[in-house]
């Protein structure tokens, strides 16, 4: 069934006072199902401050700041509709402007990349209104255009998921058990069933099975824009917070998410020692 601009607003206040969530859900999902997602927004959210890795997203890799690398990575993408990088900060603004990019300043108290998405979707929805946003991690400078590409052609042809997302084999099997790559299961059809830090699948044995294909989940996300205003409302539910990982969310309130499988060796920039690692990628690949 369909449902009006309306009812969604009830969902929403209604997520905010606690009321029913499995009903709101349905009622947002509802929703989502009806829109043909042909409006694509993406939007790189950075932010100056960060606890491990002060000023991250101007570092230099191979004389250029990686913000910037970011956004001519995801400038490349067919199936953006318009492109942003959302700060909080006048230096990240000021080198993304001299680079040619659309810069939305949104507030700093803003607690994580989803919600800076959700901000400056509602800035610029203003004017124009979009169907799917695409959160680009600004940490990601070799984020291949044609993955963002594949999370929105998934996202638009599976109408029931809200939320679309990619996996890499593990090329490195001694990466499986680490906590800090999170592991990634999907059904028959490409939903994802779980995602965990822990080893998933696990065996009898509790170690990796040579034979068997781990998937590594990467950091990028595309949402349905409507549900993307219930998303950061919905509340924290516990395998979510056991496992440190906002995605599950999702999933525990009973929503469908699609996984793109594409072929990505390059970790991103999660602290300063990555940079040179990176900088290697580059020179193999002849870009500059």
């Amino acid at each position: 069934g369909t449902m009006d601009r309306m009812e969604l607003r009830h969902a929403v206040a209604a997520v905010a006072t606690g009321v029913c969530a499995v009903h709101v859900c349905r009622l947002a999902y509802a929703y989502c199902r009806t829109s043909s997602r042909s409006r694509v927004l993406g939007v790189i959210p950075a932010r100056y401050e960060s606890s491990r890795f002060p000023g991250k997203p101007m570092v230099l890799i191979a004389g250029k700041p990686m913000i910037v690398r970011t956004y001519e990575q995801a400038k490349q993408a067919t199936s953006l509709t318009r492109l942003v990088v959302a700060t909080d900060d006048v230096r990240i603004r000021d080198v993304c402007v001299a680079a040619g990019a659309e810069v939305v300043m949104t507030d700093s108290n803003i607690p994580n990349g989803t919600e800076r998405c959700e901000a400056a979707m509602n800035l610029l929805s203003l004017k124009t209104k979009f169907d799917i946003v695409v959160n680009i991690q600004g940490d990601e400078p070799l984020i291949e255009p044609e993955i963002i590409d594949s999370c929105v052609r998934a996202l638009q042809t599976a109408p029931d998921a809200v939320y679309s997302t990619p996996v890499t084999p593990f090329v490195d099997l001694k990466e499986v058990t680490m906590p800090s790559r999170v592991k990634c299961v999907v059904d028959r059809n490409g939903y994802a069933v779980y995602f965990s830090r822990g080893m998933i699948p696990n065996n009898k044995k509790g170690v990796p099975d040579l034979k068997h294909e781990y998937l590594l989940h990467l950091g990028l996300q595309a949402y349905d824009a409507k549900f993307l205003t219930v998303y950061g409302k919905l509340p924290p539910t516990p395998c979510m917070l056991q496992e440190d990982l906002e995605q599950l969310k999702v999933l525990e309130h009973g929503f469908k998410m699609k996984v793109v499988k594409v072929e990505h060796s390059a970790h991103g920039v999660d602290e300063p020692g990555d940079v040179a690692s990176i900088e290697a990628i580059l020179k193999t690949k002849g870009l500059k």
